[in-house]
């Protein structure tokens, strides 16, 4: 993924590879101004990017609130309340225990052997809280997957595992514990009945979680333990078997995007049929889904990956407006600087936008 970005960025500059379509059409001068107009982003409304949150995919402010109170004390107890008034069945939860977690992470990683503290004081000043369990159990997993080839692998997911275990026995009713062990059956290698018996447990709790088929997705993928062709029939499965107003019909783009080439010049392979369908049904979904909804900025990020390489510029500013000020979602999360990756996406599709014409005044509100 570096790679591409890499390239990308060596575009922005020459205009040569991506953008054929630009230089045939105006000489590349306009895509260049375009790039050029995005690193002033307030005439289009976007964020400057120091400004941009590389902690969620899309606003919470009751999360960022707690986050900021308890990293400013290391103090546990407005995340523990934080958690406690979330409806343990909804897609919030598992979210906001993932930023929890991420964030302790990110802290460890800044301050080894002291950084996120509150995390470890939370866990034994409160041992039946199922939301500090549950975040211990997130973290725990992270720092495993941060290096697979480490002697300690194994055995950071085995106490993942325990600690799931234990948030599931607190709090029965809530998916997240089993969702949150997907990620230490994929670590884990798990066998494929096992994997399908603790699938049964999330899909009993909650069946149509887009969360928790983010998380099983990446079980059944090429890289890990299965296949493109098992990705893909899962995530068709699910999109097909959606309710009204989910947002699992865009559940087969990042099963594309989780096979793509790590490197590709050709321009078609994303106006392909394949790609073109997986588009088509994420912008199905997040017209129908809620505006509300967790997990929707999740879907409007990937789109804007997939709109700029097919050269639909108006459409990827359209999600652009929605997203911006938040970059904590794939693909921008698999790089080093998400803000950066995010913010090269941002200025091409405005460069697309602009080279055919476009201006700040003429997109659609």
């Amino acid at each position: 993924m570096e790679l591409l970005i890499f390239l990308i960025a060596i575009v922005m500059i020459g205009g040569l590879i991506v953008m054929p379509a630009l230089r045939r059409r105006r000489g590349g001068r306009e895509a260049m101004q375009g790039a050029m107009r995005a690193s002033d982003p307030q005439e289009y409304g976007f964020v400057p990017r120091e400004r941009l949150d590389v902690r969620l995919p899309g606003p919470d402010r009751q999360l960022i609130d707690a986050l900021e109170e308890v990293q400013a004390r290391q103090d546990w107890q407005p995340a523990a309340r934080l958690l406690a008034l979330t409806d343990a069945t909804s897609e919030l939860r598992w979210q906001r225990v993932q930023t929890l977690a991420g964030a302790a992470a990110f802290e460890l990683a800044q301050a080894p052997g002291r950084g996120g503290m509150w995390l470890r004081t939370w866990r034994v000043a409160a041992p039946e809280d199922p939301g500090a369990a549950a975040v211990q159990a997130e973290f725990l997993v992270r720092q495993a997957l941060l290096d697979p080839s480490s002697v300690d692998f194994r055995m950071i997911l085995e106490e993942a595992r325990d600690v799931c275990h234990e948030a599931a026995r607190l709090a029965p009713d809530d998916p997240v514990p089993h969702i949150i062990e997907l990620g230490v059956a994929r670590g884990m290698a798990y066998r494929q009945a096992d994997f399908e018996e603790l699938w049964s447990k999330v899909t009993k709790l909650a069946p149509h979680h887009m969360g928790a088929h983010l998380a099983a997705l990446h079980y059944w993928c090429e890289k890990w333990h299965g296949s493109q062709d098992r990705a893909d029939a899962f995530t068709h499965a699910a999109a097909a078997s959606a309710p009204e107003k989910s947002l699992l019909p865009a559940l087969p783009l990042f099963g594309v995007f989780e096979h793509l080439p790590e490197a590709n010049l050709v321009r078609t392979l994303y106006r392909s049929e394949v790609i073109v369908k997986a588009i088509e049904g994420a912008l199905f979904a997040v017209r129908q889904a809620p505006a509300d909804h967790p997990v929707l900025p999740h879907v409007r990020h990937l789109l804007v990956f997939f709109l700029v390489r097919a050269e639909r510029y108006a459409e990827a500013l359209e999600q652009l407006r929605h997203v911006d000020g938040h970059v904590g979602a794939v693909p921008w999360s698999y790089g080093a600087d998400p803000a950066a990756e995010y913010t090269v996406y941002r200025a091409l599709a405005v460069a697309g936008w602009e080279g055919g014409g476009g201006s700040p005044a003429t997109l659609p509100r």
